[in-house]
């Protein structure tokens, strides 16, 4: 196990391009409407738009199913300017839920259904998170069956066949009586799901719950999980959430991200262990399938941990040994408007020797590139991209950057990742405000929140905004796309 919070880290943090550093001028108290009008492109495409019904969007998943290529949109909750906007299918006004809209001809997507989701606003209601199975995979799935895995809000999880996405239908409450709930993995093969709740007893809000949904009408309960100090019975500090996970059963590995926005761990975990291992949650049980640990200087945050593993590295080509290493693109989530919190970027982080986890580049767009700390709205890093289709995974890797639109970066050398891309779309009469306080009062401004970024296998990305801006259809142009592996 290793804890960075100094030496090759902190050399690594202080040597970063002074690009990065905050823009200090005083905040005018005059509101400022909007923020920009017109998109803004390189080597990026607008193919498609929805308006996902005036809905805060969080995140998008895309399904090829019976032919189509079906989105599946989790939303956050409403905002205050639009609690409960109305779906023109149903004509009722519903709080924010779930979307599923058909991108086969990815021009002109078509909305399906909208299913709704908990009452409440922003984070504490919706249904922001999706995932999906097909029965025919999962083990002991309904092959007939398309299954969705949300979170109800804050409340419970839920499974729903979508097989008709036109008219989903619930399957069952996996749980219920939650007082938090977030983002989710499930793995299709296997159908392990790793959920991340609340659990009676232990000492933060959000653990991860690991549940057996090979047959989903039926879930297995197998395990509670979190780091040492979250246990119930546990003294001194604890750390902070988990956010999220990506599982990789092929090697045998969980990576998990903590802290959100500060504090951040990216913890590497011996999937066998983790599953089949002593479960009672002590400390020594807790730590047992661990195989590696990162912890940050305190201002980063852990928000995804995306691995990429076996990677070429090209400047090693003729180097005797140690010429393919392991990597997670680990990230945290900017949380505070117009600059108010620190930056948080995207951290490629050598993993090749997992007891010794090692960051060894980074990115983040530079403040002076279109003045984003004053724009409106949140700044910085959120998340990567998580589908890893043979046309992006290891060689191209998308980022948002909230007001900042998405980025499109060429990883084929993890140690000098280099943008190739970008999209930041315009603003749009459904925009909603972003504020901070200036001499007591709300100052307002109306901004891009670019939240999440999903990909597909025939190469289009999927960007979805978190203050109503909707749903933006992209593709790679230029040499951007020469990057990339599309099928010849």
């Amino acid at each position: 196990m290793i804890r960075v919070i100094g030496g090759a880290a902190l050399l690594f943090l202080l040597s970063a391009p002074s690009s990065f550093a905050q823009n200090n001028a005083a905040p005018s108290p005059v509101p400022e409407p909007t923020s920009y009008k017109t998109p803004q492109a390189k080597n990026m495409a607008l193919v498609g738009y929805n308006d996902l019904q005036g809905r805060s969007a969080y995140q998008p998943l895309v399904h090829e199913q019976n032919g189509h290529w079906i989105l599946y949109v989790g939303h956050l909750g409403g905002t205050a300017n639009n609690p409960k906007p109305l779906d023109p299918i149903t004509g009722q006004k519903e709080f924010n839920g779930t979307s599923l809209i058909d991108v086969t001809d990815p021009k002109s997507p078509k909305y399906l259904a909208h299913i709704p989701g908990q009452e409440g606003l922003t984070d504490s209601g919706g249904a922001p998170m999706v995932r999906v199975c097909d029965g025919k995979t999962l083990p002991k799935g309904d092959p007939k069956a398309v299954y969705m895995l949300r979170n109800f809000g804050s409340e419970g999880i839920e499974v729903w066949n979508t097989a008709d996405p036109a008219h989903p239908v619930l399957v069952t409450k996996v749980l219920s009586g939650l007082t938090s709930t977030h983002k989710n993995w499930w793995e299709c093969e296997t159908g392990i799901a790793y959920l991340v709740a609340s659990s009676e007893g232990w000492r933060v809000r959000q653990i991860t719950r690991i549940y057996d949904l090979s047959d989903p009408a039926h879930p297995v309960f197998i395990r509670d999980f979190g780091l040492p100090g979250q246990q119930p019975g546990a003294t001194g500090n604890a750390p902070r959430i988990v956010h999220g996970m990506i599982s990789l059963p092929e090697a045998n590995r969980v990576y998990f991200a903590y802290g959100v926005g500060a504090d951040g761990v990216m913890q590497i975990v011996d999937r066998d262990k983790l599953l089949h291992g002593a479960k009672e949650p002590t400390e020594a049980n807790l730590t047992a399938p661990q195989v590696g640990r990162l912890d940050m200087p305190s201002i980063y945050g852990g928000h995804t941990a995306f691995p990429m593993l076996g990677m070429d590295v090209p400047d090693f080509t003729h180097d005797k040994a140690g010429k393919q290493h392991n990597f997670v693109v680990f990230t945290g989530e900017a949380s505070g408007n117009e600059c108010q919190t620190p930056r948080q970027l995207a951290f490629f982080v050598d993993v090749t020797v997992e007891e010794h986890p090692v960051p060894v580049s980074s990115f983040g767009v530079p403040e002076a590139e279109g003045n984003y700390c004053s724009r409106g709205g949140r700044f910085g890093l959120h998340s990567t991209n998580e589908n890893m289709t043979p046309i992006y995974y290891k060689r191209v890797v998308f980022v948002t950057e909230f007001n900042a639109g998405v980025r499109a970066l060429d990883v084929r050398d993890p140690f000098h990742p280099k943008e190739i891309g970008s999209y930041i779309p315009a603003v749009t009469p459904r925009s909603d405000t972003r504020c901070i306080k200036v001499g007591g009062q709300d100052r307002c401004k109306i901004a891009i929140q670019t939240n999440n970024v999903e990909v597909d296998d025939r190469g289009y990305i999927y960007i979805t905004d978190r203050a109503n801006n909707g749903l933006h259809i992209l593709s790679l142009t230029g040499s951007a796309r020469v990057v990339a592996n599309f099928p010849k």
